[in-house]
This record gives structure tokens, sequence and C-alpha cells, in this order.
């Protein structure tokens, strides 16, 4: 049967009138799905028994479930989400002093081919639906109330998949999670990340959702950047610099660029010097990520002294740079390591 959750509100008011209710069951069922995240049909206690047999005989709801909860000894939480069709993505939940952080994913697997990232090993099997990834959002609010005493406070798209080629289902997503009838989280509060796909960006722009940006950029120099991430031959970054400075003047929200630094392959003067003519395109920010090892050997974590010599050059040329440390790398929940390995 048919997830109800893939009906709009408006169909929803088409189906109750169409057996004879009133339009405003519709916003009762709509507000048991997408505010309360309720699973069940027959728990609508708002509803009459006989009207909610009648709908079960038509519809379904397909939650997420876990599989298998992993916690980090840093509190990190991984969850190994099975979706109704068997198949599995992973979420992460990161919990820090003052926040607690959600990394969704939005593909099971990745169409991709990022040589450092674990996640582009894998066949991408299909875009998940947009009740999936709310989903995943709503209950890793549960588990951050439930262990660390405190709603969910920030949610980033960076798990598994890229969320530009699941734009559709992405975006609606975003609309539930944001809207009041939905989640009512604030969108000032959720990121977007990407690996650069000019036309989306620009799409996203246009959305007006307040949403934060991310380019994962990894080198600003072309060649080299294609090499890392040998998609990206397909879009130059003089293409995505105009897509980046579209969304700025669209939304006036600045642009962070993830950066991993490797030894032997981007850690030199010259690397540092074209992101720094790079960054000053654009109104941005640059966050250098402790890289996680997938097992390859030839993407390895730059030394003390190179990491330094980035935040100076970048610091002493006005642009500001944080350093963002791996979390749950005991786990293969860190940047990079997503992949649905199997535990004992």
């Amino acid at each position: 049967m048919k997830d109800i959750r893939t009906l709009s509100l408006d169909q929803l008011k088409d189906y109750f009138v169409s057996l004879g209710e009133k339009p405003f069951r519709a916003k009762q069922v709509y507000d048991w799905l997408w505010s309360k995240n309720l699973h069940s049909i027959d728990e609508m206690t708002n509803l009459s028994k006989p009207l909610r047999e009648r709908i079960s005989e038509e519809y379904t709801i397909n939650p997420v479930s876990v599989d298998q909860l992993q916690k980090s000894t840093d509190g990190t939480i991984k969850n190994g989400v099975k979706l109704h069709d068997g198949l599995l993505v992973e979420s992460v939940l990161i919990p820090t002093e003052t926040r607690t952080t959600a990394c969704v994913s939005s593909q099971v697997g990745c169409s991709l081919n990022c040589e450092f990232c674990a996640t582009a090993r894998l066949k991408r099997m299909r875009n998940l639906e947009v009740a999936e990834i709310v989903d995943q959002v709503a209950l890793i609010d549960s588990q951050s109330k439930m262990y660390f005493d405190r709603p969910l406070s920030n949610i980033v798209f960076m798990g598994m998949g890229e969320p530009m080629m699941n734009y559709k289902n992405v975006v609606e997503a975003i609309r539930k999670i944001t809207q009041p009838e939905g989640l009512g989280m604030s969108p000032r509060r959720i990121t977007v990340s990407t690996s650069g796909i000019p036309k989306m960006i620009k799409m996203l722009a246009d959305e007006e959702l307040k949403v934060k940006l991310a380019l994962s950029l990894h080198s600003a120099i072309e060649s080299k950047r294609n090499e890392i991430m040998p998609f990206s031959d397909k879009f130059p970054l003089t293409e995505i610099m105009e897509a980046l400075q579209y969304w700025y003047q669209k939304t006036g929200s600045v642009i962070t660029f993830e950066y991993c630094v490797w030894k032997n392959i981007n850690d030199g003067d010259e690397d540092i010097k074209a992101l720094i003519r790079y960054c000053k395109q654009v109104p941005s920010k640059v966050n250098l990520i402790q890289y996680n090892p997938i097992g390859d050997g030839k993407y390895d974590q730059c030394n003390k002294q190179a990491e330094e010599n980035y935040i100076r050059q970048l610091e002493n040329s006005g642009i500001t740079v944080m350093v963002r440390r791996s979390r749950g790398g005991d786990i293969d929940a860190a940047c990079g390591q997503l992949a649905n390995k199997a535990t004992d």
C-alpha cells in the first residue's frame, strides 16, 4: 500500500472529501504525521475507529527503524537506519556541550566518486523519500532528548549521498522539518552540504529556505580537485563560484568551504594561496576538517605544521577559519566514513 505521507495537505483534503468527511480531517491527519511524527494510523485518536479502519484499507505508514545503534567514547551515536524496503543508510547524532547536531543521509549510497570517501564506494541504490529524511531528524531529536536531556539543535545534510542529487525530496523534507505544522525547527540551524553542482546551488538559492550552504572543496586548484573528486571535471570551479556568488546575492548567507588537508596532496603553499584567492571571491569561511582514514592508505591526515600553516595564512588574509575535529571515529561515524560497515 501507498504511504499516506506521500500525500500533500491538499491531496489529503481531497481524499477525505471523497470519503464524505469534512476537509478539516486532513489537517488533523497532517498534524499526526508531520508534527507528532506518528507512525500508526490506528493511534490517530481524534478520528473515529471506522474512519481509521477505512484509511488503513488504502494507506499505510512506512517508518524507518534503527537496525543498529553504536555509541562512541566521545558521546557520538551512529544509527544504522533500516528503510521499508530493507535498504540501510546511516545517520549520526553529534553532541557537544552547547548543541546536538543530526547528520542525516539523503541517498542510499552515492552517485559521486570522491576518492577519500567511504560512502562513494557504495553503489547508489535510490534516493530517500521525504518521510525517510524527516524520520531521521525526528529519530535523532528523540535520542538527543533521551541521552542528553535537550532537543536537537542543528541539522547537517552531510550523511550518505549528495543532497543536490535528490533535490526535490531534500527541499520538501526541509519544509516539513521547519514549518510550524511540521517539526517546527529553525531553518537557520540547517546546513546543506554539496560537492558543487552549480545549477542546483542556484535553484536552492531561489527556494528562499533560509538554510546555510557548505561546499565540499578540498582544493581550489582545478586539476587537483578533479583528481580528488573525479566527477568535478564536469563542474569547473569558475562555474561553481558563479553559483556561490548568486547564492550570496539571493540569500545573504555566508558560504562554508569544507576542506580536508592531506599529506603530500594539498598541504603546500600553492594550495593555501589558491584557497585564499577562491575565498576572496565571495563572503565565506573555511572549516578545516580532520580527515578520517578509510583504509586505502592513499589519503593521510596532514601533519600539525601544515594545518597551522593553513590557519595562519588564512587568518592573515582576513578569512575566518575553524578546525573541525573528528567525532565518532571509533565507530566509523566521522566525516567520510559512513558506509554501512558491518560490525560483530
